[in-house]
């Protein structure tokens, strides 16, 4: 007798941290000013935020709903696809202003804010040569639990999508922890973004297990893997992950990806672009292959469509797409072989 099929309301359910992204163009002097290490991701305190966002005053800012797995389920929702989030917000405006923004996206997103911590924050300073250097201030995305993981959402979704970022918390972990753990209880996939070199660094036996366990799909960039494996070609790096983990893709950032599925190894290539931001890159690159995988694309297609995605977001201020794909677009790019 056949197993009855499981029922999903959504592509994507993200588990993450809930960040309102602060973009701002900025010279090199202002990283001096504030020591900010430039092209890196650097955890601050309400104090060292609140001096950043301060010297910020008067200058053009783009504010959004951010996070990594945030903007990868953004990218998602932004293609067509069906997406829910988890995260924590604080009691605040800028809480408001995340669930509203996720809301107004047709991102489903149900949480109780959090007593007494604000909103996270991260402020995105920009320079001329599109590098971007990240000050995170966690916020209530820290006090993220494993009672707010709600199963039914996680039943109802074909992949949960958990950003590695949350593995740096006792109880962030946690809560990624009970989100694969209902999932491959339920016949949900996993999917895993190792979100930075530092983590590999910090935590790689902890990345490799997850790899051999519950992970499904692995997503993580060259210098990422290299730390990851020791290898140092990526086509080796993403072989030997593949040994381990069903799927896997690979980006190389204008030299294009590496989609490991079925044993098989689809080179996708770059699209050449002149890149003003490389904020999100790697969200939307996720967020676009996920939506290709869950809507009736091949791994190759779906490889593809996210190469394009990324290639046109860095060519753009912040992490969404001022300029969306178009239907005709996604079908011109399902038709590849």
């Amino acid at each position: 007798m056949k197993a009855a099929k499981r029922m999903t309301s959504y592509d994507v359910l993200g588990v993450g941290n809930a960040l309102v992204d602060i973009q701002a163009q900025v010279e090199d002097s202002i990283l001096s000013e504030l020591s900010i290490d430039k092209g890196i991701m650097t955890l601050v305190d309400d104090q060292q935020q609140a001096s950043v966002l301060s010297r910020l005053n008067g200058r053009p800012l783009n504010r959004c709903a951010g996070g990594s797995a945030a903007n990868t389920i953004v990218a998602l929702a932004e293609f067509g696809g069906a997406g829910a989030f988890i995260a924590k917000i604080g009691d605040d405006e800028v809480g408001e202003f995340f669930i509203k923004d996720m809301r107004d996206l047709g991102v489903k997103m149900d949480v109780e804010p959090a007593n007494g911590s604000p909103t996270g924050t991260c402020a995105v300073l920009i320079t001329e040569d599109a590098q971007r250097s990240m000050m995170t201030n966690l916020g209530a995305s820290a006090t993220l639990q494993s009672s707010d993981i709600d199963e039914s959402l996680i039943k109802a979704a074909k992949y949960v999508y958990i950003e590695g970022y949350l593995l740096t918390g006792e109880t962030t972990k946690a809560a990624a922890y009970r989100a694969m753990d209902i999932a491959k209880q339920h016949g949900v996939k996993v999917a895993f973004t190792a979100s930075d070199p530092f983590l590999v660094n910090m935590i790689r036996d902890e990345i490799w297990d997850l790899i051999t366990g519950p992970v499904d799909l692995f997503f993580c960039n060259e210098e990422e893997a290299k730390s990851l494996t020791g290898e140092s070609d990526p086509i080796a790096c993403a072989a030997k992950i593949h040994d381990h983990a069903e799927n896997v893709a690979l980006t190389l950032g204008p030299k294009g990806s590496i989609v490991m599925h079925g044993g098989e190894a689809f080179p996708i290539e770059g699209v050449e672009v002149k890149a003003i931001d490389t904020t999100g890159a790697g969200d939307m690159y996720a967020g676009a292959l996920l939506y290709g995988i869950t809507n009736g694309m091949t791994w190759r297609q779906a490889g593809h469509l996210a190469s394009q995605a990324s290639a046109r977001v860095v060519s753009q201020m912040g992490a969404r797409l001022e300029r969306k794909f178009t239907q005709e677009e996604i079908q011109s790019l399902s038709k590849l072989a």
